[in-house]
């Protein structure tokens, strides 16, 4: 019996569509422990229950979870998942990629926060649920059920199931399919949650769902996903919440609040999408207002990355905007300074916004704060708007706090764009009486600018200073540097330039190819080919359609055309543009020598690519097919908050160009590489398709120990490994084989190396531990991209490298997986 009212879903909700949605839904098994509860404590609650059946015949309970008194344990739980929601940052975000300041920025909300004005730091949505309507499930007491052996039995369940593993469990629950009902699996459910075995009580629930006799209980599954969200289990949470809509019902408020609140405070990529998405469903398709602090803890959320990731939030900021406006709540300033900070970040920059946004928030009474000013400083930059420019600088250096780095690199733009380096110049001079030392993102700025304007003079004693000051990178600024050599034909100099690079830095492609440019244009040809050649063949570097232009060009230029054929197929082989000038040459020669049209190339997976594919596809990589599952797609997907990711996404990128597919392959000769890309449809990929998504579903084949080759070890641990805080190597895997797993572990001992299995749902878990990681380490190095080496290397002096996805996985225990099965 359901004693909340049950919202029923009107058939025209199903035409809704969220305009703010992600059209992907990622799918994440994070799961804790459920703690193990002694048979004393079970009795006890059982005995306390019988002893209270007298005064109450029937339990109502609330959606507060009134089912055990709160600990004060309880309560610091509570405050500890409520610090988490209320800020995005937590463990895992130390291990995130830290950009240099002049690449990206973070929005500081404790800068520029005013005590006596409204705090984010002091509104936490998940200490809000009190405010929120309550949904009561009615339970019977044992001592109500008339049956003697049916309590006794019951009280044996609730002893017995929270100490098995998930298979253990079903198939006691299986014994009982002759006498069980719902009302008895509910008691079993409700049980669980009062001595917080969640997982249990979520694994009787999703059993208690295939049964004959199952018929929806809305108070239940509401109860059961709130506290699975409250638990930050947000997966099992976002579970039931999909079966209540299935069920054609409206999930209650409480249950789109607390899984908005468990998305938030998991910093799992995908998590913040997923967030939004329920945001929006709670407003469109449940009709709920969300709390004010709901709406400033998402707000927070999508201005606290990173700015290359944030902006693209606007759209989703300007909504939450809209409805604290609409309804009226009380709106914070740094929503405000949210808002112009992220549009002082899009590539165009809508300047009457960032104006009105201004006036609001000055009639509000609210002053411009440091982030405001910088942000208005940073559109001055890229309109070149000195007039405004200079006001706001005035402001700063009238304000309090101390001027940010980014402020004398916004200055220095400003004068740039409109033709006046010498300022900039001064600015640069000027900086160590504001600040105690230059910053990486000034020098880079002041030699970009410097070379742009072809001031030899000026540029060189400062790159010289940059270098001896001991800052990095220096990839940037010799970039500047080796393009204005090239530009003026100083090629002597940029000879030097590149030979003082590779000692004091990592050269990356594009220095490579204008030293191969260099070299082409100087008509050393044969340099250029030793200089190309090495560029293919080590995968830190790599080609890409600019450098086989270069030398293509050359090959033309010199009348060398049988090589300049042979890179013409390798172009047609990746799929490569030819410039204009090029094709025209080009097309002549082919002329000559070839009398038929040459049929295209057939693509082909080369070895090196197939093995690449396989570490991928174990650690996670996604393969769509259609219908037929004749043609597959490859989608890759990158954590763009992951350095090893961020290496190995452009390397990825150059190693499958020729299969990508059209819409990321940018026409401008942009090289920013997307952290999500997928291929063409092709039949190619079949094999691994069939092997490793089976029926749409990840799984592991059963012969994928004969190709655990150290390379694919290598690509496995760069995209699905981990490195724990005590320098061991974790491998994740997602499928359900059991016999796949076995003979990965048989491999590893026939390589002698011993490993432990944790298994997470769906996901298995492999420990490479102590001296087994370092036997590992020296199998797979040889592939492991040199910009990643220090990142993945195991030691025992590692950094606090832990992943929320590895931090409930214990290798302290027993193997889950044991031979004997």
């Amino acid at each position: 019996m359901l004693l909340s009212g049950v919202q029923q879903l009107p058939p025209s909700i199903h035409t809704l569509t969220s305009a703010f949605s992600p059209n992907t839904k990622p799918n994440f098994n994070h799961f804790l422990m459920p703690s193990t509860y002694s048979a004393f404590t079970l009795i006890r609650s059982l005995t306390l229950s019988l002893s209270n059946a007298h005064h109450h015949r029937r339990r109502c309970f609330p959606r507060s979870l009134r089912l055990s008194p709160l600990s004060p344990t309880k309560y610091r739980r509570l405050a500890q998942f409520s610090t988490a929601a209320a800020s995005s940052g937590t463990r895992v975000e130390q291990l995130a990629s830290v950009p240099t300041p002049s690449e990206i920025e973070s929005w500081d909300f404790s800068s520029g926060s005013d005590s006596a004005a409204f705090d984010f730091d002091k509104s936490c949505a998940a200490t809000d649920l009190k405010h929120l309507p309550t949904a009561e499930l009615e339970v019977k007491d044992l001592d109500e059920l008339p049956e003697q052996w049916r309590r006794a039995r019951l009280a044996w369940l609730c002893k017995e199931l929270p100490a098995h593993k998930p298979g253990t469990l079903v198939r006691i629950l299986n014994a009982q399919k002759k006498w069980m009902r719902q009302e008895d699996a509910t008691y079993i459910v409700v049980h669980c949650m009062r001595i917080r075995e969640s997982e249990t009580g979520f694994k009787v629930y999703k059993w208690m769902m295939e049964q004959h006799w199952y018929r929806f209980d809305f108070a239940l599954a509401t109860k059961l996903a709130d506290y699975m969200g409250k638990e930050r289990k947000f997966s099992k949470c976002r579970e039931i919440f999909d079966d209540i809509i299935n069920q054609g019902r409206v999930p209650s408020e409480s249950t789109f609040h607390i899984l908005t609140v468990a998305y938030l405070s998991v910093p799992v990529q995908g998590c913040l999408e997923e967030a939004c998405n329920i945001y929006n469903r709670m407003i469109q398709l449940g009709g709920y207002q969300p709390s004010l602090s709901l709406h400033n803890s998402l707000f927070k959320a999508l201005v606290s990355k990173p700015a290359v990731l944030s902006k693209h939030y606007l759209k989703q900021a300007e909504f939450i905007y809209h409805n604290l406006v609409t309804t009226g709540l009380q709106m914070h300033k740094d929503i405000y300074g949210g808002l112009i900070w992220l549009h002082s970040y899009q590539d165009v920059i809508d300047k009457e916004t960032i104006t009105a946004l201004r006036k609001e928030m000055l009639q509000a009474g609210m002053e411009e704060g440091k982030e405001v000013l910088l942000s208005i400083l940073r559109v001055c930059a890229r309109e070149g708007n000195v007039e405004e420019a200079d006001k706001v600088w005035l402001k700063l250096l009238q304000s309090e706090t101390n001027l940010p780095a980014q402020t004398f690199v916004y200055k220095m733009e400003v004068y740039s764009k409109v033709g006046e380096p010498m300022k900039s110049l001064e600015v640069f001079t000027g900086m160590p009486e504001q600040l105690r030392n230059r910053s990486v993102a000034a020098y880079n700025k002041i030699i970009e600018i410097l070379c742009k304007y072809e001031e030899i003079q000026l540029v060189q004693p400062i790159m010289t200073g940059f270098i001896n000051s001991g800052l990095k990178p220096l990839t940037p600024s010799y970039a500047y540097l080796l393009n204005m050599y090239l530009n003026l034909n100083l090629h002597d100099k940029l000879e030097l330039a590149f030979s003082q690079c590779l000692e004091k830095c990592r050269p990356n492609h594009t220095i490579y190819n204008i030293y191969l440019d260099s070299l082409v244009k100087a008509g050393n040809l044969d340099k250029a080919e030793d200089v190309f050649n090495q560029m293919i063949s080590d995968i830190n570097i790599g080609i890409n359609g600019r450098s086989c232009n270069i030398i293509l060009s050359g090959y033309l230029s010199s009348g060398n055309y049988i090589k300049a054929e042979k890179i013409y197929d390798l172009m047609c082989q990746k799929k490569y543009d030819i410039e204009t000038t090029s094709m025209e040459k080009l097309e002549y020669v082919l002329s000559l020598s070839r009398t038929t049209v040459k049929k295209p190339i057939r693509r082909k997976l080369s070895k090196d690519q197939r093995e690449i594919l396989i570490g991928l596809l174990l650690g996670g990589l996604q393969i769509d097919s259609d219908e037929r599952r004749e043609n597959h797609i490859i989608r890759f997907d990158f954590n763009g908050n992951s350095d090893c990711h961020h290496v190995l996404k452009r390397h990825i990128y150059g190693q499958f160009h020729e299969w990508l597919h059209p819409s990321f392959k940018p026409s401008d000769g942009s090289e920013n590489i997307p952290n999500r890309f997928c291929t063409i449809a092709s039949s190619h990929f079949g094999f691994y398709a069939d092997q490793f998504w089976s029926k749409g579903q990840p799984t592991i084949p059963r012969l994928v120990h004969r190709w655990l080759s150290p390379r694919v070890l290598a690509y496995w641990y760069m995209y699905g490994g981990h490195k724990s805080s005590a320098g061991d190597i974790l491998l994740k895997m997602k499928g359900s084989s059991q016999e796949g797993v076995a003979n990965i572990v048989r491999k590893f001992k026939a390589m002698s190396m011993d490993c432990k299995v944790k298994r997470k749902g769906r996901i298995f878990w492999i420990g490479i531990l102590e001296n087994n990681a370092t036997w590992f380490w020296k199998l797979a190095e040889p592939y492991i991209l040199e910009d990643v080496k220090d990142l993945l290397k195991p030691g025992k002096w590692a950094l606090e490298t832990d992943s929320v996805e590895t931090l409930n996985v214990n290798f302290n225990s027993d193997s889950d997986y044991d031979e004997s099965e």
